[in-house]
């Protein structure tokens, strides 16, 4: 039975689709049967890899509003070992057609059981926000993962998150837990960015991953030929970077990042 983590942040920009793009290219190259799900509107995760999802006749939002639609038709592979189920605008819509529907936040989690022990690893890409289908994926995940930016407001944010991971294991799955925090576009050159890692790290302990993702032109240029920093640039500092997540995804224990 696959491992599923939701990537969530509610702050944009922080990197989520970053991570679950690189890391689910890190799973692959350990040959861990990774799905990835792309439940942001803006599908950025789907145009990444080159989906086009505005032509796709069925995508996860077919799944969570049409109880007739299985989550094994709209899978596509994009790599050995990485398959995905890709978003498009309709998402958007979702958040209001769930308000009725009768377990809404069990949906997705449902809609899982019935591919779930094909895979190693589920990824959940969530969107920037704290609604119904965030709701949803951390009623469906057993860990979040939480990247964030080493600044002052990205950190005012974690609070709130807290809060809602708080509710969602109390009131809907008592199993989820709290996989890591993921430091992204780390700046080492820069006093404030040093500042705002040591202080998640003073906070929130051994919950914060040692490795952290540097700040790269690199990671704004591989989506845009539709690669992973892992293909598009093999030996780049990032690229091993989430080599070196995956490991301690994969093994349950922090590695030093060199």
């Amino acid at each position: 039975m696959g491992r599923v983590i939701a990537v969530a942040n509610q702050k944009g920009g922080v990197g989520k689709t970053t991570t679950v793009m690189n890391l689910g290219a890190a799973l692959a190259e350990h040959q861990q049967r990774t799905l990835l799900i792309d439940l942001d509107p803006q599908a950025a995760l789907s145009n990444s890899f080159g989906l086009q999802p505005d032509m796709l006749e069925h995508t996860i939002y077919s799944v969570l509003t049409r109880p007739d639609i299985p989550l094994a038709i709209t899978i596509r592979s994009v790599r050995p070992f990485l398959h995905m189920v890709p978003a498009n605008i309709d998402l958007a819509a979702a958040e209001v057609e769930l308000v009725s529907a009768i377990r809404r936040e069990y949906v997705l989690k449902d809609a899982l059981e019935s591919i779930r022990h094909r895979y190693d690893f589920v990824l959940l890409d969530c969107g920037p926000s704290l609604g119904l289908l965030t709701v949803n994926a951390f009623t469906a995940a057993d860990e979040v993962l939480i990247p964030i930016t080493c600044e002052f407001l990205a950190m005012r944010a974690m609070g709130t998150l807290m809060q809602i991971v708080s509710r969602v294991k109390k009131r809907l799955n008592p199993g989820l837990r709290v996989l890591g925090i993921l430091g992204t576009m780390y700046d080492q050159r820069t006093i404030h960015t040093r500042e705002m890692l040591e202080e998640l790290r003073t906070f929130f302990g051994d919950k914060v991953f040692d490795v952290v993702i540097k700040k790269s032109i690199r990671f704004a240029e591989a989506p845009a030929v539709h690669q992973p920093i892992l293909e598009y640039a093999r030996t780049h500092p990032g690229a091993e970077a989430y080599r070196h997540l995956a490991e301690v995804i994969i093994h349950g224990k922090q590695k030093q990042q060199g």
